[in-house]
């Protein structure tokens, strides 16, 4: 007696100690001032400080790129399994927010008995059926909040799966659009490629003809047919670029290659935006990029389960009753059947060894930590990948800027190259090798406006957009 008066008296100061919910309460980590300032990258006049779009795709003004996205976004596979882990993780929530309420358990049972003589009553058969049932109701009180605590983590294991998915949403969107770009991309590159090749076939046509007339050498011939044959070798490996483009954004949208709609490879331009890029700053970019938001939850969490291990630590009290009846058949049951019942509080606590219970604790704690370092290099990895992209945004512009000029002096060049040619003041030497630089920049420029639009998509897919309208 004196033994279960002592236990009795531990649980209730154990429970007195622990009268509020248990474990360290939860607080977003703040990030550095300087994370939340303006980017590096964003002086540039190519972007702008304003909010950055959700619908970045649309700043395009494509309506075979809108379309394509809202395909890819409804029949991505990897989407589909993020949407499947939302709702696994909503369901989880539900049960643990069902441990709030009382718990209730049905019993019954059925079984044909034969008694020994000496245990049957007088006028009794001995043999007959026993019919047993009974209602049991239990009910937690959630003393030291390990319930509360169970349901907050829970919530935060849904809101960092829907924060996955926001995550998978930006990646689509993203490859998508990119796979679009390529195709359009090489498009274009072919045709310069094509153009390119049109313009060398007329000057080996007029080669030949020279060398006809005695007025050139077989050498001008041959390097002029070189030169020719070198920039159409560039174009297979272009339409291969191109198709493996196309195929890979039929993947994106949940098609075969051959169901691919003919407009999306009717587009031979590259992408190309009319107006700066809206940016935001930094503590946008972290509200905004939902890989933060994943990680922050997850942090929360570990934080919350902290908070379980620390529950167990200490008594848990249930309220319970139960009622039933045994009888030979339905009637009795529900009848004039003998009727039991019992009522009381259920008392468990792992104690005095409690080592196991702070070694969970510990776990726990060690979680929560490595959570910390997980949201901490998030941050980071999103300012730096926000910033890459800035850079490289800007730097794209400044290459095809001068690659631009560059082009178009080559092209002055080339046409005096040849009239002073009709006039016979230089020699086709001197043809071929403006052509030469022609051809060299004006594929080069191409690659660049390519180059441009890719460094486009990486910066709309470094900031994080593309979710909230999903």
């Amino acid at each position: 007696m004196h033994s279960l008066r002592t236990l009795l008296l531990a649980a209730a100061g154990s429970l007195t100690l622990a009268a509020c919910t248990a474990g360290p309460d939860y607080h977003r980590p703040p990030a550095a001032a300087s994370a939340e300032r303006s980017f590096i990258g964003s002086a540039s006049p190519a972007v702008t400080a304003a909010e950055s779009q959700g619908d970045w795709w649309r700043l395009y003004q494509d309506p075979v790129l809108d379309g394509l996205v809202a395909d890819a976004l409804a029949a991505n596979t990897d989407l589909r399994v993020a949407v499947a882990n939302i709702e696994r993780a909503r369901a989880l929530l539900r049960e643990n927010r069902a441990a709030r309420l009382p718990s209730t358990t049905i019993d019954t049972s059925a079984n044909y008995r034969r008694l020994p003589a000496q245990q049957a009553a007088p006028g009794l058969q001995r043999e007959d059926w026993a019919i047993d049932g009974g209602l049991s109701v239990a009910y937690e009180l959630d003393l030291a909040g390990r319930v509360r605590r169970s349901i907050e983590a829970a919530r935060a294991d849904a809101d960092a799966a829907q924060s996955a998915a926001d995550a998978v949403r930006v990646v689509v969107v993203a490859e998508t659009t990119r796979a679009y770009a390529d195709a359009s991309s090489a498009a274009e590159r072919i045709a310069v490629a094509e153009r390119t090749v049109a313009l060398l076939e007329r000057t080996a046509d007029l080669s030949a003809k020279r060398f006809a007339a005695g007025r050139t050498s077989r050498l001008d011939v041959s390097r002029v047919g070189g030169l020719l044959g070198q920039h159409r070798a560039t174009i297979p490996p272009l339409r291969a670029t191109r198709d493996a483009a196309l195929f890979r954004l039929a993947f994106l949208t949940g098609r075969a290659p051959a169901d691919l709609p003919p407009a999306v490879g009717q587009r031979a331009a590259t992408l190309r935006l009319d107006r700066p890029i809206p940016v935001g700053d930094g503590r946008a970019l972290l509200a905004r990029r939902p890989d933060v938001r994943e990680a922050e939850r997850k942090l929360a969490a570990e934080t919350a389960r902290i908070g379980i291990a620390t529950a167990e630590l200490y008594p848990q009290i249930s309220l319970g009753g139960s009622i039933g009846s045994t009888g030979n058949g339905i009637g009795d049951l529900f009848g004039a059947g003998p009727l039991r019942w019992l009522a009381g509080p259920l008392v468990s606590w792992a104690f005095p060894n409690m080592e196991g219970g702070r070694a969970r604790v510990a776990q726990a704690e060690a979680s929560t930590k490595a959570a910390l370092a997980g949201f901490d290099g998030t941050v980071l990895l999103a300012l730096q990948e926000t910033e890459t992209a800035l850079s490289a945004y800007a730097h794209a512009l400044e290459r095809q800027g001068a690659l631009r000029q560059a082009s178009e002096q080559a092209r002055i060049a080339a046409n005096i190259s040849r009239a002073q040619l009709r006039e016979g003041r230089v020699d086709f030497l001197v043809v071929l090798d403006a052509e030469r630089t022609l051809a060299d920049t004006e594929a080069d420029l191409a690659q660049a406006d390519a180059q441009v639009a890719e460094t486009q998509i990486a910066l709309f897919q470094a900031l994080g957009g593309g979710w909230q309208a999903s």
